[in-house]
Formats: structure tokens, C-alpha cells, sequence
């Protein structure tokens, strides 16, 4: 039994609010249960030089915590002068999941950055995150498109992420912190709304998993990432 009564296949309590912050094009706050993120989205008339002249733009992302986000305070990174080798993974992995489904051809030469502002973490703080961040992408291009910036919306399908894990030899969904910090393993899954696998972060962190084991945690999490992808479209109200 999970501390929170849940059933093995199921997500914690999830609220996705689009909007929240004023000033970004797009914004969402995201709850997967205790773990608290702010998502938003900004337009720049610019992009890396490394795509200057290519007619094409770029979506990156920036992630970080509060001090006081988790059990214990952490400094700010800022304030020891460099980011740490899990942030950095964490923000490339919600770059590259968002810009796996945009045109970024249509887009132009523009860059969108993405601000993942972490809480509260209580698990899945980078699953979370990318869910929350499709919310913010969406409206800042949506709003685009309205003002006459872009033709047409240069979204290609959805995306959302969700953690799956085994603890004590059960397959389970969502895990939260308590439930990873025990787990043998340890899995993040980023799916397509056409239900296409992005990214597949597996780890053994106490015993090795078989295929089977596997499966199981793929069948689990393609469960959950409908629901993800169904909520999305109803706070964003996508027919």
C-alpha cells in the first residue's frame, strides 16, 4: 500500500493552471501532488548563433530550486557560480522534449526560453516540469498566432512526462519522494500526445530490471501520460 492509499497505476492529485504568471507570454503552475513548479514562457526576436541566417528557431530552458524546495535548504546556484551537472541535464532534457514537437521552421528566427522555478519538490520535478512547460509553450505561440507574428501555429503534437518506478519489486506510477528515494529502479518517460517515446531515463539504483519489468513500467507510464495529455488539452482547450 502507497503512504497516499494511490493505486499502483495512478497519478497523484495534478492541477495544471495556465496563465498564472502576468507578464510571460505563456505561463502554467503545475502540481503533480507536493511537488510545486512555475512554468513560463519567453519570445526573443533572436537566436543562437549558431542558427543565425538558417531561417529557424530554437526553444531552450533554464531549471532551478528554491532554497527551501526541498528537506534541507540549498544555496542558490547563482551564489556559488555554476550550475550543477543535474541541473544542467534537467534543463536540456525539457529543451530538447519541447522542441521535438514544434516546427522550428515555422516558428523563424526566434528563440522561446523556458523557466521551470521549482517550489516544492516531492519527486518528479523534471516530469513536471515539461508537462507544465507544453501548458506555457503553447500559449506563448498560441498568442503568436494571434497577433499576426506567426501564419499558423507551429505545434506539432503534445508532450508530457511522468516518473515509473519499482519499489519493492512493484511497478509503480508517479513516484513521489519518499517511494524514489527507495526505489531499485528509477525511470522517467517523455511520450508524444501521438503516444511516440522522446526520451527513456532508466536506472537499476539497487537491482538490474528484465524486459518484462520494463514493459510494465512502459504500459504504466503510457497510462499516465494520456491523462496528462487529456488535461492539457482541457485547460488549454484544444478540441
Amino acid at each position: 500500500m502507497r503512504t497516499d492509499k494511490r493505486q499502483p497505476n495512478k497519478l497523484r492529485p495534478t492541477f495544471l493552471g495556465p496563465g498564472f504568471a502576468k507578464y510571460a507570454e505563456g505561463s502554467c503552475f503545475v502540481k503533480f501532488g507536493d511537488t510545486h513548479v512555475i512554468c513560463t514562457a519567453t519570445v526573443e526576436e533572436r537566436v543562437p548563433h549558431f542558427l543565425k541566417n538558417t531561417g529557424s528557431g530554437w526553444i531552450t530552458a533554464e531549471y532551478g530550486m528554491l532554497p527551501r524546495a526541498t528537506h534541507q535548504r540549498v544555496d542558490r546556484e547563482a551564489s556559488r557560480g555554476k550550475q550543477t551537472g543535474r541541473t544542467q541535464e534537467i534543463q536540456r532534457l525539457i529543451g530538447r522534449a519541447l522542441r521535438s514537437v514544434v516546427d522550428l521552421k515555422l516558428l523563424g528566427e526566434r528563440q522561446i526560453k523556458i523557466d521551470c522555478d521549482v517550489l516544492q519538490a516531492d519527486g518528479g520535478t523534471r516530469t513536471a516540469s515539461i508537462t507544465g512547460a507544453y501548458v506555457a509553450l503553447y500559449q506563448a505561440l498560441r498568442k503568436m498566432v494571434n497577433n499576426k507574428v506567426l501564419a499558423k501555429l507551429p505545434i506539432i503534437d503534445q508532450i508530457a512526462a511522468i516518473s515509473c518506478g519499482i519499489v519493492n519489486e512493484n511497478v509503480l506510477l508517479d513516484l513521489d519522494y519518499n517511494e524514489d528515494s527507495a526505489a531499485e529502479v528509477d525511470a522517467n518517460f517523455v511520450i508524444t500526445g501521438s503516444g511516440k517515446l522522446v526520451e527513456i531515463q532508466a536506472t537499476a539504483e539497487k537491482s538490474a530490471f528484465d524486459e518484462k519489468e520494463f514493459s510494465a513500467m512502459l504500459a504504466f507510464a503510457r497510462e499516465g501520460i494520456g491523462e496528462l495529455i487529456t488535461l492539457q488539452k482541457q485547460v488549454l482547450k484544444i478540441d
